[in-house]
């Protein structure tokens, strides 16, 4: 079955809990490939509970059926054909999932939700929060995007995380890229895109109290 086969055939379903960060990645680039797609959206405390680790048995969001990217951007958008392109693609991408989210992350729990404050490990994983921004910023120096003169699925994957920077070290919005100015002007790039404005519009806050797509009701809503 071709890849416009399938995406004629029903929206996919993105499971999520809306304040984390993850599954924005893979709503934006839907957005942006204008794939048919509905949030599925649930508390944070269900993440280990059915139905959902039928899903994903890790009990980790985002949880959804679907193709890589390259199988649904058939006009290339968001994608290269070059090995070379493709090969530096999966390369900012593993830097995303293994570098990026691990230690923002860290760096949220230990600055917010952990029972005690820790010092140490509030420095260690603020420091790595920095230094993962300085590769970005130094690798963007003289460059608009990761790979190639355009936007792509890599640069989108580092969207959501970079746009809660604030709200993870506790510092003021305006002071979140301060001595970045490379990731500051590609993050401002992306985040200025109308599908991350109309992704967070219909979420506004990430939370559930929020008037946009599966609120409290945890029903699916076509997007």
């Amino acid at each position: 079955m071709s890849s416009l086969a399938i995406i004629s055939l029903k929206p996919i379903r993105v499971w999520l809990t809306p304040p984390g960060p993850n599954a924005w990645k893979v709503v934006v680039v839907l957005k942006e490939l204008g794939v048919p797609y509905e949030i599925k959206a649930f508390k944070f405390d269900d993440v280990k509970k059915k139905p959902f680790i039928d899903i994903n048995p890790n009990g980790r969001v985002p949880g959804t059926y679907i193709l890589p990217v390259r199988g649904y951007d058939l006009n290339k958008t968001l994608t290269y054909d070059g090995v070379k392109e493709k090969h530096h693609l999966n390369q900012w991408l593993q830097f995303q999932m293994s570098g990026q989210g691990p230690y923002y992350g860290a760096a949220g729990w230990f600055n917010i939700l952990h029972h005690e404050k820790l010092p140490s490990a509030i420095e260690r994983y603020n420091n790595q929060l920095k230094r993962v921004l300085g590769v970005l910023d130094g690798w963007l120096e003289g460059k608009q995007w990761l790979v190639g003169d355009k936007m792509t699925y890599a640069d989108l994957a580092f969207l959501p995380w970079n746009d809660r920077i604030d709200g993870i070290i506790l510092c003021a919005p305006e002071e979140k890229f301060d001595g970045l100015p490379n990731v500051q002007a590609w993050h401002e790039r992306m985040a200025a895109r109308p599908s991350w404005k109309k992704s967070m519009d219909r979420y506004p806050g990430w939370s559930h109290e929020g008037a946009g797509v599966g609120g409290r009701d945890g029903k699916a809503r076509a997007l």
